[in-house]
C-alpha cells in the first residue's frame, strides 16, 4: 500500500470522488481520500491522500487555497456559475461600468467579511444537503458565516469579463464571491471559470492529471510523486520525546513539558511533529496550556 500524498491536477467534468475512484483503480488500494471538494466544473490542485496519510485529509482541508477565477458580470444564476439558469440579466449595465469601479468594488471583498454559502452546496441543513434542497426546488435560510480574503487581485478587466486571483479561508465560496462582488456593482454576477492554483505547499505546476498518473503508474515510477506525510507536515515544529517518556509517546499518551526534549515556551493550540528519542516520527501533538501538556491530534507510528 502506498502512503503518502499526491498532487492532482483536477480536470474538469470529474467530481472530486470521480478523481478518487479513479485513483483506487489506477493505484490498487482503497484506502484513498481527498482534501476538500473542488466543483465539477473547477480544475485545479486537489491533494489526495494515500494509506496512512488519509488521517491527514481534514487538516489540509483547513490549509489557505488560491484561485484564479473569471468573473462574468450582467448575469445572476441559481448556482452562481455559469452552469446554472439565469435569474436576473443586465448585460448593459455591465458593459457600461468604469474599470476603476469594478476594481474598487472587487477590492472592497478583501479581508474578513460574512458570506451567505449558495444553496446548491454540500452544506446541510436540517440533515439535507443544501443542494439536494435545491433540487428539488427548495430554497432555505442560511446563515451568513465569517470568511477571509487574504490576497486579491484584479488581473485583467475586459468587460462583462473580470479575471482575478484569490488567496482565502477554508469555507470560502469564489461563486459567492463573484455573486456578491455582482450585487455590489447592482448588475449581476456569475463564475465563468474557475482553477484552484494551490492548496497550502501544493500547486499547479507540480500537480499531475489522472492520465499521466495512470502511466507512471504502469511504468512504475509513482513513488517519486507522493509526498511522504512528514514533507506535508514540514510546517509544524519537530519536538521529541525524553528517552524515559518514548513508551508513552508510542502509545499516544499525552506528554508533559518535562517529558519533551525541547524548552521552548508552546502556545495554547500549537501543533508539533513529535518523535521519540531515536527520531522515529510519532505524530502530531497539540499543545494545551492549562495541563501544560502535548495532546495527541493524529498519529502516524505503524
Amino acid at each position: 500500500m502506498i502512503n503518502g500524498l499526491i498532487n492532482v491536477y483536477k480536470e474538469p467534468g470529474y467530481t472530486s470522488h470521480d478523481v478518487v475512484a479513479r485513483l483506487r483503480g489506477i493505484l490498487k488500494q482503497k484506502k484513498i481520500g481527498h482534501t476538500g471538494t473542488l466543483d465539477p466544473a473547477a480544475q485545479g490542485v486537489l491533494p489526495v491522500c494515500l494509506g496512512t496519510a488519509t488521517k491527514l485529509c481534514d487538516m489540509l482541508t483547513d490549509r489557505t487555497k488560491t484561485y484564479r477565477a473569471v468573473l462574468l458580470l450582467g448575469r445572476d444564476t441559481d448556482t452562481q456559475d455559469t452552469t446554472g439558469e439565469t435569474v436576473f440579466a443586465d448585460e448593459a449595465g455591465a458593459l457600461a461600468l468604469e474599470e476603476e469601479r469594478v476594481r474598487e468594488a472587487v477590492m472592497g471583498f478583501l479581508g474578513d467579511y460574512d458570506q451567505i454559502p449558495p444553496m446548491y452546496s454540500a452544506l446541510k441543513v436540517d440533515g439535507k444537503k443544501l443542494y439536494e434542497l435545491a433540487r428539488a426546488g427548495k430554497e432555505v435560510e442560511r446563515k451568513a458565516r465569517p470568511v477571509t480574503i487574504y490576497e486579491l487581485q484584479v488581473e485583467s478587466i475586459e468587460l462583462p469579463r473580470v479575471v482575478m486571483s484569490v488567496t482565502c479561508s477554508k469555507g470560502t465560496y469564489i461563486r459567492t464571491l463573484c455573486y456578491d462582488i455582482g450585487r455590489a456593482l447592482g448588475c449581476g454576477g456569475c463564475m465563468e471559470q474557475l482553477t484552484r492554483t494551490r492548496v497550502g505547499s501544493f500547486l499547479l505546476e507540480d500537480s499531475l492529471k489522472l492520465d499521466e498518473i495512470e502511466a507512471l503508474a504502469r511504468a512504475g515510477q509513482i513513488e517519486p510523486h507522493i509526498l511522504g506525510v512528514e514533507e506535508v507536515l514540514a510546517d509544524y515544529p519537530a519536538i521529541h520525546a525524553k528517552t524515559e517518556a518514548d513508551n508513552l509517546a508510542r502509545n499516544g499518551n499525552p506528554l508533559f513539558k518535562n517529558q519533551v526534549q525541547e524548552s521552548a515556551s508552546p502556545q495554547e493550540g500549537q501543533g508539533f511533529r513529535l518523535y521519540d528519542s531515536g527520531q522515529r516520527f510519532i505524530g502530531i501533538y497539540e499543545y494545551r496550556t492549562d495541563k501544560r501538556w502535548f495532546k495527541p491530534q493524529k498519529m502516524f507510528l505503524s
